[in-house]
C-alpha cells in the first residue's frame, strides 16, 4: 500500500492539483469549477478560463480543497469550504429546497467535488480525503459540513457520475442524512459543534 499524505490545494501545489485532475473523468475540463458559477456564467467560459479562476481560488485562504499523494505523487483532490462560495449548490432546486440549514451561512461548509486518479480508485482514497476535509473545516471554523452524495445502493452510476461522493463513504465518516431529493441523491451533514 502506498504511503497517502494530504495537504491544502495551495499556490506552489498548483502543478500537482493539476496532475490530480487529469486522472480520468471531467477533472482536467471542469477544473472544479461546476458549483461555483450558475450555469449561464459556466457556459461562457473555457477551460483556460476556469483554469484561471481555480488558480485565482488557490491564492485565496482558506485553499478551496485538499489534494491527496499517495507516495509523493498527486492522487486525488476534494473541494471543500463555505458552501456560500459555492453558488451553483444554492441555485440548485433539489438541495436548495431540502437543506435545513440557511443558505447565507458562512459556517456551512460543503463537501462537493472527489477526484481521484483512475489507478488509485478502489484504495479508500475517498474516504481519507474525506476525513481530511472534515478536520480541515473544522480547523477553519465550520460549524456544519454538508454533502449531496450518490447512494449506489438505488442507481449503479459510472466513476464520472460519482464526482459527488458515495453516500455509503460519508456515513462511514459519521454523515447523517437529512433529505433525500431523488431516489440516489441525498443531503447529508456532519454537526461539527457536536461533542
Amino acid at each position: 500500500m502506498p504511503t497517502i499524505t494530504i495537504e491544502p490545494a495551495t499556490p506552489d501545489r498548483f502543478g500537482d492539483l493539476e496532475h490530480a485532475l487529469s486522472g480520468g473523468g471531467d477533472g482536467a475540463s471542469c477544473q472544479c469549477q461546476w458549483w461555483m458559477l450558475p450555469n449561464k456564467d459556466w457556459e461562457k467560459t473555457t477551460r483556460g478560463e476556469r483554469e484561471g479562476m481555480l488558480r485565482a481560488e488557490l491564492d485565496a485562504a482558506p485553499p478551496p480543497g485538499l489534494i491527496a499523494y499517495a507516495d509523493g505523487e498527486p492522487a486525488g483532490w476534494i473541494r471543500v469550504g463555505p458552501r456560500p462560495t459555492q453558488v451553483r449548490l444554492g441555485r440548485t432546486r433539489a438541495f436548495n429546497a431540502n437543506s435545513p440549514e440557511p443558505w447565507d451561512d458562512p459556517s456551512v461548509w460543503a463537501v462537493s467535488c472527489f477526484v481521484v486518479r483512475r489507478e488509485h480508485r478502489r484504495t479508500g482514497l475517498n474516504a481519507q480525503l474525506l476525513a481530511a476535509a472534515v478536520e480541515f473545516a473544522r480547523r477553519n471554523g465550520a460549524r456544519v459540513i454538508e454533502a449531496y452524495p450518490t447512494d449506489t445502493n438505488v442507481a449503479k452510476k459510472s466513476s464520472n457520475d460519482l464526482y459527488v461522493g458515495v453516500l455509503s463513504v460519508f456515513e462511514d465518516a459519521g454523515f447523517h442524512e437529512v433529505a433525500r431529493p431523488r431516489p440516489e441523491r441525498t443531503i447529508v451533514e456532519l454537526d461539527l459543534t457536536a461533542g
